[in-house]
């Protein structure tokens, strides 16, 4: 196949990859401003609106508890069977139960069944983004080239931020169309069922892609092998599971302070609007989305780990920088603050995709990356938005959050350092093996 084919046949992979993981992060995201701005009205009503937000917390923490499990199951199928096969199953999943949550009663018409079940629906979410996000870097990363796989493979990150962008972007829409009553009373179920659409058009456009030529290639040069993928990662993998675990507890925990706590500090804590906290993360995401990209093409030059750890230490700097900029009340300043804060993240969200692909072989490497990421999900994403409200709560101040975060951040530096640089690893190989990079 030629060069502009070969290109052509990548930037199409690509395309499916970032438009489905938009339409899942788009379902998951919109669940987590939800969880700050109305769930703990409907569903969680308290005379303590910090206690409600806690609660509608909660179930936002219980779609990270099914992650692990979600990539579990995705990953042992998707080495065994194939990456595309899942990929699909993961869309129909999100995008069914986000549709299905909005169409349930609230806490005034159902009574206690309404939160039981938005958790359960919010736990179909949770298993099916666990199978997502590993599949959807690894039909990238093993459709690319060993060279500039920093790059390409950290287009379907962008889903994260794309989904936010969308998601805060409607909810900023109707928020500034509706007063508060009227969204509060139906105007937030359009989202949601928003979702459906979202998915019948990923469902189409996923449904093009061309399985993953290094999976074929596994399988047929072992078509009769038959293992269990997450025996053969504990055996022979521990190493670099642990290291995929530590390297994303800043990441995750940064990335939900930045964008779920801070909605919850604007409007209780500052009593500023909900638009403003919204405007803030819409436009922060906007730019995080560009940015993911260009770190992802640095890594490609200069290796995964120096830029991973430039933005875990220019977070660590940040987490106290952050408030004190919110705590102005300017619009443009806590706009800048969100901004510059999620392109931080960025820097290690970028190379993080092809740094994690690279750590394990083809015959483990959907189980290994999802499991790794996965778990590291329930000790920091899950949790954050909690323990970010809780600390405030018992506080009344801002520095034990930065706190919180900085020894995140002390985590993933440690991580890093005890792992190896990946950049020009072949994945056409069965070992995932370093090879001199070509910078």
């Amino acid at each position: 196949m030629s060069e502009p084919r070969n290109r052509s046949a990548l930037a199409k992979v690509v395309g499916a990859s970032l438009i489905g993981t938009t339409i899942e992060w788009y379902d998951f995201f919109l669940y987590t401003s939800a969880a700050a701005l109305v769930f703990n009205k409907l569903f969680f009503p308290t005379s303590d609106p910090l206690t409600g937000t806690l609660l509608a917390f909660l179930t936002y923490a219980v779609g990270f508890l099914a992650r692990p499990i979600g990539g579990l199951v995705f990953g042992h199928f998707g080495d065994r069977l194939g990456r595309k096969k899942l990929l699909v199953v993961s869309l129909v999943l999100m995008g069914g139960s986000t549709t299905a949550m909005g169409l349930l009663p609230t806490f005034a018409t159902a009574g206690v069944a309404a939160p039981i079940l938005l958790t359960a629906l919010r736990l179909i979410q949770g298993f099916a983004l666990g199978g997502e996000w590993g599949g959807a870097v690894l039909i990238v990363s093993e459709h690319g080239d060993d060279r500039r796989r920093g790059f390409w493979a950290s287009w379907p990150q962008c889903g994260a931020p794309g989904g936010n962008l969308l998601a805060t972007a409607v909810l900023a829409i109707l928020a500034a169309t509706q007063s508060d009553a009227t969204f509060l009373a139906w105007g937030w179920r359009i989202p949601f069922l928003l979702s459906g659409v979202l998915l019948l058009i990923g469902l189409w456009i996923r449904l093009a892609v061309a399985e993953s030529p290094v999976f074929l290639a596994a399988q047929r040069k072992a078509p009769e092998v038959k293992h269990v993928p997450i025996l053969d990662v504990l055996r022979h993998n521990r190493r670099e599971i642990l290291v995929t675990i530590g390297a994303r507890m800043a990441e995750n925990v940064s990335y939900y302070v930045i964008t779920a706590f801070i909605l919850v500090y604007v409007t209780t804590g500052l009593h500023l609007p909900k638009a403003l906290g919204l405007t803030a993360v819409l436009i922060g995401s906007a730019v995080h989305f560009v940015s993911i990209p260009l770190w992802g093409m640095l890594s490609d030059r200069v290796g995964r780990r120096p830029v991973y750890l430039f933005g875990a230490l220019g977070m660590a700097a940040w987490s106290f920088a952050f408030f004190a900029l919110l705590d102005t009340k300017s619009a443009p300043v806590i706009v800048a603050a969100t901004t510059v804060g999620l392109v931080l993240h960025g820097a290690m969200y970028g190379p993080q995709a092809a740094f994690f692909a690279e750590q394990f072989p083809t015959r483990v490497r959907y189980t290994g990356l999802s499991v790794g990421g996965q778990l590291s999900s329930i000790a920091a994403g899950a949790v954050a938005p909690l323990i970010a409200v809780a600390l405030f709560q018992s506080w009344h101040s801002t520095i034990p959050v930065s706190l919180y975060v900085v020894s995140m951040c002390v985590i993933t530096v440690l991580a890093l350092l005890a792992a190896r640089e990946t950049r020009g690893t072949s994945l056409h190989t069965e070992e995932a093996v370093p090879e001199p990079a070509v910078a």
